[in-house]
């Protein structure tokens, strides 16, 4: 997922009411995800912790930075965070959190494994995103998106931002 839907994904849902039943995030586009795969430049990280270490990573997914943070639970994760040398290209696997910041909602991924790649990986990754993120939006258009009408209440019809990105980074002749 681009940075612009996994930063817009502010509202969460549970489809069960089982003690330990999984949270999902609700996208713009209609789709509820558990984890997330991202692909970019890890620019920037920093220990942020007050009392232990817990780190902090700005990726930026193609188009705009996606945060993620790890500490005493994601042990391996904030290992490569404190060993890194930004910039280095990164792919990111992790469960999508939510936090209320004043009046705002940030999104950030609690990143199970991070693994740097090369070049090669995050241009595959970003010309495969762009086409699953093309089916989402068409999906959404045509009201076939699993949670379209969750999606709709929650963030408008409006998913132009996604759209742009998605030409943005693969033009609509190239994918």
């Amino acid at each position: 997922m681009f940075a612009e839907e996994l930063n817009g994904t502010t509202e969460t849902f549970q489809e069960s009411d089982e003690e330990r039943a999984p949270v999902y995030g609700l996208t713009p586009t209609g789709v509820g995800v558990n984890r997330v795969f991202v692909v970019g430049t890890l620019a920037e990280t920093a220990d942020v912790g007050s009392d232990a270490e817990y780190w902090q990573g700005k990726v930026f997914a193609a188009d705009s930075p996606v945060y993620v943070y790890a500490g005493q639970y994601q042990p391996e994760a904030m290992g490569v965070l404190r060993a890194a040398e930004p910039p280095a290209y990164v792919a990111v696997v992790g469960k999508l959190r939510t936090y209320e910041r004043g009046d705002r909602t940030n999104v950030a991924i609690e990143p199970e494994s991070i693994t740097e790649v090369d070049e090669a990986t995050r241009d595959a990754w970003v010309a495969e995103t762009a086409r699953q993120t093309r089916k989402r939006l068409e999906a959404f258009e045509i009201g076939n998106a699993p949670f379209r009408e969750e999606a709709t209440e929650a963030y408008g019809e409006d998913v132009s931002a996604i759209e742009v990105v998605v030409s943005a980074v693969v033009p609509d002749d190239a994918a």
